[in-house]
């Protein structure tokens, strides 16, 4: 009789908080391309330069539930000629209940990218080495400090705006 009424206050307590939940982590796409290859492999060329884009997508489907994609691609060059170009699309399924906007807007932009990173970081790693080039490694990835860069950014914005209309 205790527990039932432990369970059911503890279930009482939750309704109030805010829930995050993972529901899936799967790749929905990658791509790798070798455009130079065979050449590529014996050009006594220079040093390598590995160019790195970010970007992420969210997409509802459902009341607390969210798609977050996120999309990194590495593309190395050797002079002027791509060796490499490698792409992921990590995505993950997110329950999020009892958010309020500002705070589900900063879980989808920060916690969720954090958690597939590794995952995509691990795909990129493989596809580049079984692409037959030395292995790439892909450095962590502050994504509160892009947040808050692109908050700042955003801020900055609405100010200059606000402030050419006066």
């Amino acid at each position: 009789m205790a527990e039932t009424q432990n369970g059911a206050g503890n279930g009482q307590a939750q309704q109030g908080q805010a829930q995050l939940s993972l529901q899936k982590i799967y790749t929905k796409d990658v791509s790798f391309e070798a455009p130079g290859a065979p050449q590529v492999f014996q050009s006594q060329g220079g040093q390598p330069n590995v160019e790195l884009n970010l970007s992420q997508r969210v997409t509802q489907l459902g009341e607390s539930a969210f798609e977050v994609v996120l999309s990194v691609t590495a593309t190395c060059k050797i002079e002027d000629k791509t060796a490499y170009l490698a792409e992921v699309h990590q995505a993950g399924i997110f329950g999020l209940a009892g958010f309020d906007a500002p705070g589900r807007d900063a879980v989808l932009a920060t916690y969720c990218p954090n958690v597939l990173f590794p995952y995509a970081r691990q795909v990129v790693s493989d596809m580049v080495q079984n692409g037959g080039f030395p292995p790439f490694f892909l450095q962590p990835i502050n994504f509160d400090a892009l947040y808050a860069e692109q908050q700042r950014r955003r801020a900055d914005s609405t100010n200059q705006g606000a402030g050419a209309n006066v």
